[in-house]
Order: C-alpha cells, then sequence, then structure tokens
C-alpha cells in the first residue's frame, strides 16, 4: 500500500513536470532577471514580461530550447517529487480519523512539511542541475556550460567543483519544498474536502481541477520569495581563487533585497503562478485518474 503511493505519485509528477516544463524555464530566466553578478546577453537589464521572455528564448536559440534541461526535469521529479507524494501519502494514510475519513489540516501540513524536507534532500541534485541548464542561455556564448545532459551537468559539477556542489542551495532547496508540498497537498485536501462536504461539486473532474488551482496558488504565494533566492544560490559561477558572488541565502536575500528592493523577491511571479496552476492541475488529476486506475492492485 506503501509502495503504491509513490508509482502514484511518481507518474503524477512526471507527466506533470515535462508538460509544464516551459513555463518553469521561463520563470528560472525572470528570476534571473536583474543579477549583478552575471552578465547577460541580448537588450539590456530592463525587466520584461514573461512572453518577451519566452520569445526571446525562441529567437535566440530555437523552440526547442524551452525544453532545456528536461533530463533534469524528469530526474528531479522522478526523486523529489516521487518521495514526497509517497511519504505523504503514506502518514495521511496513518493519520486519517478512522471514524469520520478526514484528517485535521495541521496535521496535514505536518505531512507536507516532513515529506517536502525529506524529497528536497534526495532530489537536490538533480535540482541544481535543472536550475544550470535552464539558465545556461541567457549567458554569453563563451561562458556557457553547456551541458549535454543532466547525467553529464551532475558529473562535471562534481569533477569541477567537488561533490558537495550538487547540495549547493539544500538549505533553501529542504524550505521551499517544505513549504511547498505542505501548501500544495494540505491545501488541496483541504479544499476538495471542503467542495464534497459542503455539496458545492461531486467528487470529479470539477472538483479535482478547482482544488488544485486553488492549492497552486496558495503555494506560488507561500514560496515565491525563497524560490528566487535559491534559483539565483545554485546558479552563481563559483570560479577558483575568487569569493563567490552570494556567501549563502541570506546574504543573497540581503544583496537582492539592497540592489533591487523588496519586490524582487517576487520576481517571476507571474510565471511561476502560470506554471504552478497547470502544474498543480496536472498533478492532482492525473494523481486521481492513476489512483482509480491501480485501485484493484
Amino acid at each position: 500500500m506503501g509502495l503504491k503511493g509513490f508509482v502514484e505519485g511518481g507518474i503524477a509528477s512526471i507527466v506533470a513536470g515535462c508538460s509544464t516544463h516551459p513555463l518553469d524555464l521561463i520563470k528560472v530566466r525572470m528570476q534571473l532577471q536583474g543579477e549583478s553578478c552575471i552578465p547577460v546577453t541580448g537588450p539590456g537589464p530592463t525587466r520584461v514580461g514573461p512572453v518577451t521572455v519566452g520569445m526571446r528564448i525562441i529567437q535566440q536559440d530555437g523552440p526547442a530550447a524551452l525544453f532545456s534541461g528536461v533530463s533534469a526535469t524528469v530526474l528531479r521529479q522522478t526523486l523529489y517529487s516521487t518521495t514526497r507524494m509517497g511519504l505523504y501519502d503514506m502518514m495521511k494514510t496513518k493519520w486519517t480519523d478512522p471514524e469520520t475519513g478526514n484528517m485535521p489540516l495541521w496535521k496535514k501540513i505536518g505531512a507536507g512539511l516532513i515529506a517536502g524536507g525529506i524529497g528536497a534532500a534526495v532530489g537536490n541534485p538533480a535540482d541544481v542541475a535543472m536550475v544550470r541548464m535552464q539558465a545556461d542561455g541567457r549567458l554569453p556564448a563563451s561562458q556557457r556550460r553547456n551541458y549535454k545532459s543532466v547525467v553529464d551537468a551532475i558529473s562535471q559539477m562534481t569533477k569541477n567543483e567537488g561533490i558537495g556542489s550538487l547540495w549547493r542551495g539544500s538549505s533553501l532547496t529542504v524550505n521551499r519544498a517544505m513549504l511547498v508540498t505542505a501548501s500544495q497537498l494540505a491545501s488541496y485536501d483541504q479544499i476538495k474536502e471542503a467542495i464534497l462536504d459542503k455539496g458545492v461539486m461531486k467528487d470529479g473532474l470539477g472538483t479535482h481541477v478547482t482544488a488544485s488551482f486553488a492549492a497552486g496558488f496558495v503555494a506560488s504565494v507561500v514560496t515565491n520569495p525563497i524560490d528566487v533566492i535559491k534559483t539565483r544560490v545554485m546558479n552563481m559561477k563559483v570560479e577558483a581563487g575568487k569569493a563567490p558572488p552570494y556567501a549563502g541565502a541570506v546574504d543573497c536575500a540581503l544583496q537582492t533585497v539592497k540592489s533591487e528592493g523588496v519586490m524582487a523577491l517576487y520576481k517571476g511571479f507571474i510565471p511561476t503562478i502560470s506554471r504552478q496552476g497547470p502544474f498543480t492541475i496536472v498533478l492532482f488529476v492525473t494523481l486521481e485518474q492513476v489512483r482509480k486506475l491501480l485501485k484493484d492492485f
């Protein structure tokens, strides 16, 4: 029963991750806008919207560039999301009240925090590789890392920067994952239960889409600031003999706010919600369908 939750969550996560990858890539590029320690190609540092960012990517590198780093996304979802979804399902099964069939909100949040933290620790190497592969196209050609695949990215990082580089920004990844999982999964379950209990809709596609979009919005608002910092820390280029651009997550946050203002922490929010909404909808709709298919197994 426990293994089944991992399989269901893994399948749903991979489908959702791959289908929304271009939106995630645009979000990463937007979060890096204005970063002073990394030179950018194209027109000056003017901040632009997600459509413009997407069009520039296509014009400079072709449509296929929208899927840069998709191999890392598959690995990340396989490691991170499969773990968090499976653990959350196990805790949900164990902590659900057998009489009412429901689990209190605080227990859902607790399960999400635990599952998200463990999942992030497992999947951090793939997360670092994904961010770098997505961000590579914004660097001048001479400074690009040009990773061929997620395996190549991980092997080059280990060789050139040490194995510790695979867990660069891991504290941010774990904190973000805890918040994402707690807000996303707990919100979905809570909103779905409220819709069904109040008789607003029956248990079906409409309920799943409504609850999942609301959960995606909640997760976006809660996690965007830490996601911006995580992206910048993971993407920073460390050169031998030189001090790194950021001393850590706190330093990155302080530098970002000082040079770009507090609202810089919500850079990429539109593509974040544009990605998080569809991602969460695809995730939970797929999950519900996979559960039906595997119900008798």
